[in-house]
């Protein structure tokens, strides 16, 4: 697949540290995310797959890359920023989809926009949009109580595209979602990817196969082992791109071979070496 990155990095996790209780969570993390294009083509943000077996450490990274937890040592970086993320700088969709319960849905889009900087009829615009965009108009005057989960996740969703402007992490967008669902939600990420090339999604999910049909980049966490056996503190031991590997920007990736022996691959050789 012909593609080219650019110059401009738009995430860098610099030898990230962190300690707990006495207790080694992670250890020496790096990684960069960068822009990138495919020329003639229609316009493609950036989707990363972060995954790991349970408890290596994943959910702690994911906070220190939204700015919710100080790092021990090293530091993340967006866009090319010379200071460390800040908590608010990055959206974060957690699993209990928080909203607030006193307010309509527009309600709780139009404070997300004002809180990104946006004042009267531009938040409210702002809002509108994404409810007509995202098929939720007619749920506009709805408190969060009156919403289906789908409909409640949507919402979480739109409120932290509206807060974060171009980076946005879900953790396990996926769960407890039927298959129809789960597809909608799937489609949403890759609309939003597609809205402007800097944006980006870090998602940490334990349904490997959606998470790799969504992404163009995949991350796995996991321990170094050496003759005594696992070395404390995670890192990352794996990246791949997709986009080299020709398994994303395809409609129908999930259909091929080639995608099913990837996901086997990675569930059956990459997860057994990382605990």
């Amino acid at each position: 697949m012909e593609y080219t990155v650019t110059s401009r990095k738009l995430l860098s996790v610099q030898n990230l540290s962190l300690v707990l209780n006495d207790r080694v969570i992670l250890r020496d993390v790096n990684t960069e995310i960068f822009e990138t294009t495919q020329p003639g083509g229609p316009v493609h943000g950036q989707v990363v797959a972060f995954l790991a077996p349970s408890g290596m450490g994943k959910t702690q990274l994911f906070r220190c890359i939204a700015g919710l937890q100080e790092p021990t040592g090293g530091a993340v970086y967006v866009n090319e920023d010379k200071d460390p993320v800040r908590a608010g700088e990055v959206g974060v969709l957690a699993q209990d989809y928080p909203l607030d319960e006193t307010r309509t849905v527009l309600g709780n889009l139009e404070l997300a926009a004002r809180l990104a900087g946006r004042k009267g009829s531009d938040a409210t615009n702002a809002a509108k949009e994404k409810l007509a965009r995202f098929n939720l108009w007619d749920v506009r005057k709805h408190y969060p109580c009156q919403l289906s989960g789908g409909q409640r996740q949507r919402v979480a969703y739109l409120q932290q595209i509206l807060c974060s402007k171009h980076f946005l992490l879900m953790d396990e967008p996926f769960s407890g979602l039927d298959v129809l669902v789960k597809d909608q939600v799937a489609k949403q990420i890759l609309e939003y990817a597609a809205q402007d090339v800097v944006n980006t999604i870090i998602i940490t999910s334990h349904d490997i196969r959606t998470a790799c049909a969504v992404a163009d980049l995949v991350w796995l966490l996991g321990r170094d082992h050496g003759e005594d056996g696992p070395i404390p503190g995670a890192r990352i031991q794996k990246a791949y791109n997709l986009k080299d590997l020709d398994l994303c920007w395809h409609p129908e990736i999930t259909a091929t071979p080639r995608f099913f022996e990837f996901v086997t691959m990675i569930e059956k050789e990459d997860f057994p070496k990382l605990s």
